[in-house]
C-alpha cells in the first residue's frame, strides 16, 4: 500500500507542505488571520469589491427576492432570470455575442476544453498556464504540446506541423509571474494556422483595459481574433463564479458539450444579482484603477532599490523572486512577524528554485498601507540597497 504519511513527512523536509489560514470577517486589507490583525498583500480582490456595501446590500435585497440556493442545474430548473441577465450583462461588457456562466474558473476551463477538443485534436499550451488549463487539457483526451513561456517562434512551427483540429490556450495574465500574453501576434498566429484561441482572462478581468474589459481589451482584439474568452466573478468582480464568452455558436455548443455546465447546481440567483452589480462598478471604477496602477508603480521603483528580484509585472501581482523555499517561507514569516500577511509560492506552483513571494496589490490599498509593507521589506533585507528615499519618512509622492 502506498505510504501517504511517508509523502507527507518527505513534503514537510522539502518545504512544500501547506497550512490553511483561518480568516475571520470580511475580505478586505485588514484581515484577522487565526485571531491575529494583518495586513494582507495576497488577495486577488483588485478593486476592494469583495466588500463593497453596495454589493452587500444588492445580495442582501436579492435574498428576500430569490432565495438562496440554485436548487438545480441550468438544464433542469436552476436557470434563474438572473443568471440571464448577468450573462447578457457579461456578453455587452466583454463586446462578445454570448457567454455562459460556470460555477468556478477551474470548472470553466476543465469544461470548456474538454468540450472544444478531444481525441485526434491538438491543444497547444504556454508551459506557465494556470493548473485548470493544464487539467483541461489533460482531461480532454486530445494530444497536448507546451511551448515554453511566450515563445511564439515555438509554437509557430508547432502549429505549422500540425494537422487537424487545434486549439491555442493561453493565460491573458500569468497568474504566477504577472506579465501578460503576447495577445496581438498570438490572435495573428492563430488566424494564419486555423486554430481556435482561448485565452483566460481571470487576472485581466476588471484590472486592465478600458473600464476594466480585460486584457483582450486592452489589446483592441474582438471575437474573430478571440473567439474564446473565459473570465473569473471571484477576483477582481468581488464575488463568485466564472463565465466563457464569445460568438453565439460557442455557448449553444457548450451548454450541449460541457460536463461542468451540464452536471452541475446554477449558482445562487441572488450572487449572481450581486454580480451584476459589482459589473457596473467595475464600469465606473477608473479612478480606482488609476490609484492602482499608481500603487504599483511605486512599489516596483521601491523594490527595485532595495535589491529585490522583481518580475517584469504592471499588473496587481507583483512576485518578489527568493529561489529556495525556505529562505521564501523565512521571508514569508519575518513579514508575518510585522503584521502582514504575504504568502511564499512553491513547487510545484511554479518551477523549482523560484520559489517566491508574491505580492498583490487592490485599489482598496491606501499608500499608508504600501509604505507600511515597504518598511517591513526593508527591515527583513538588511543587506539590500536602500535608496535615500526609503531611509526618510514615506511620503505619498503620486
Amino acid at each position: 500500500m502506498r505510504d501517504f504519511q511517508l509523502e507527507l513527512r518527505q513534503r514537510r523536509e522539502a518545504g512544500l507542505h501547506r497550512q490553511r489560514r483561518e480568516i475571520s470577517g470580511p475580505q478586505r486589507p485588514a484581515l484577522t488571520v487565526n485571531g491575529q490583525p494583518l495586513l494582507s498583500f495576497c488577495s486577488n480582490d483588485y478593486l476592494g469589491l469583495a466588500n463593497h456595501p453596495d454589493n452587500r446590500r444588492v445580495l442582501s435585497e436579492a435574498l428576500d427576492e430569490n432565495g438562496l440556493g440554485g436548487a438545480s442545474s441550468h438544464l433542469i430548473c436552476g436557470h434563474h432570470r438572473a443568471h440571464e441577465q448577468l450573462e447578457n450583462q457579461l456578453a455587452a461588457f466583454t463586446g462578445r455575442s454570448s457567454a455562459l456562466l460556470f460555477s468556478t474558473g477551474y470548472m470553466a476551463n476543465l469544461g470548456v476544453i474538454s468540450a472544444l477538443a478531444g481525441r485526434g485534436d491538438t491543444i497547444f499550451s504556454d508551459r506557465l498556464n494556470h493548473a485548470s488549463i493544464v487539467d483541461g487539457c489533460r482531461l480532454s483526451g486530445a494530444r497536448v504540446r507546451r511551448y515554453h513561456h511566450g515563445d511564439l517562434e515555438a509554437l509557430a512551427r508547432m502549429l505549422e506541423e500540425t494537422a487537424g483540429h487545434k486549439l491555442v490556450v493561453s493565460d491573458g495574465v500569468f497568474s504566477m509571474d504577472g506579465d501578460v500574453a503576447a495577445l496581438v501576434p498570438l490572435a495573428q498566429l492563430c488566424t494564419k494556422h486555423d486554430a481556435l484561441l482561448m485565452i483566460d482572462d481571470a487576472h485581466g478581468f476588471g484590472v486592465l483595459g478600458p473600464q476594466g474589459r480585460g486584457s483582450v481589451a486592452a489589446a483592441g482584439l474582438n471575437e474573430e481574433q478571440v473567439p474564446v474568452l473565459m473570465g473569473t466573478l471571484g477576483k477582481a468582480a468581488g464575488t463568485s463564479g466564472a463565465f466563457v464568452a464569445g460568438p453565439a455558436w460557442l455557448t449553444e455548443y457548450l451548454v450541449q458539450k460541457a460536463r461542468t455546465y451540464i452536471y452541475t447546481t446554477a449558482m445562487p440567483p441572488a450572487l449572481a444579482q450581486a454580480s451584476c452589480n459589482s459589473l457596473s462598478l467595475i464600469e465606473s471604477f477608473d479612478s480606482q484603477r488609476a490609484h492602482l496602477a499608481a500603487l504599483i508603480d511605486r512599489f516596483r521603483d521601491q523594490v527595485t532599490l532595495m535589491g529585490y528580484h522583481l518580475m517584469p509585472s504592471a499588473t496587481p501581482i507583483q512576485p518578489i523572486v527568493v529561489g529556495s523555499n525556505e529562505a521564501t517561507l523565512a521571508l514569508s514569516a519575518e513579514l508575518q512577524n510585522r503584521g502582514l500577511l504575504v504568502t511564499a509560492i512553491r513547487p510545484p506552483t511554479v518551477p523549482d528554485g523560484q520559489a517566491r513571494l508574491r505580492i498583490t496589490l487592490s485599489a482598496a490599498h491606501s499608500f499608508d498601507d504600501l509604505n507600511r509593507l515597504l518598511r517591513a521589506l526593508v527591515q527583513c533585507r538588511p543587506d539590500c540597497v536602500v535608496s535615500p528615499v526609503l531611509s526618510e519618512p514615506f511620503a505619498e509622492n503620486v
